[in-house]
């Protein structure tokens, strides 16, 4: 069973950038599909993007051309690069590999 972590959150000013981290153990991300998910206060789970273990990624229309998700197969990590950062992405962002999450990371959007 793979095990997740997430870090690089905290607070940027709109327009500002953050590099979220998922690292694994436990199973080789390579060798699965990826997804990252957010979960903003009193609203539900949304899904954010994916890495298809093929590399074929997906966003959803909120993130397209803002945030890019990558993966370091030597450092066993997915990354979610976002730019542009809007106050409404502001959210829990959570890792995913099947049914396997991590704990999350807060992301704060605010001047």
């Amino acid at each position: 069973q793979v095990q997740l972590v997430e870090s690089g959150g905290g607070l940027v000013q709109p327009g500002g950038s953050l590099r979220l981290s998922c690292a694994a153990s436990g199973s080789t991300l390579q060798f699965y599909d990826i997804n990252w998910h957010r979960q903003a206060p009193g609203k539900e789970r949304e899904w954010v993007a994916g890495l298809a273990r093929g590399g074929n990624t997906g966003y959803a229309d909120s993130v397209k051309g803002r945030f890019t998700i990558s993966r370091d197969n030597a450092k066993n990590t997915v990354y979610l690069q976002m730019n542009s950062l809007k106050p409404e992405d502001t959210a829990v962002y959570f890792c995913r590999v099947n049914r396997n999450w991590g704990q999350g990371t807060q992301v704060t959007v605010s001047s």
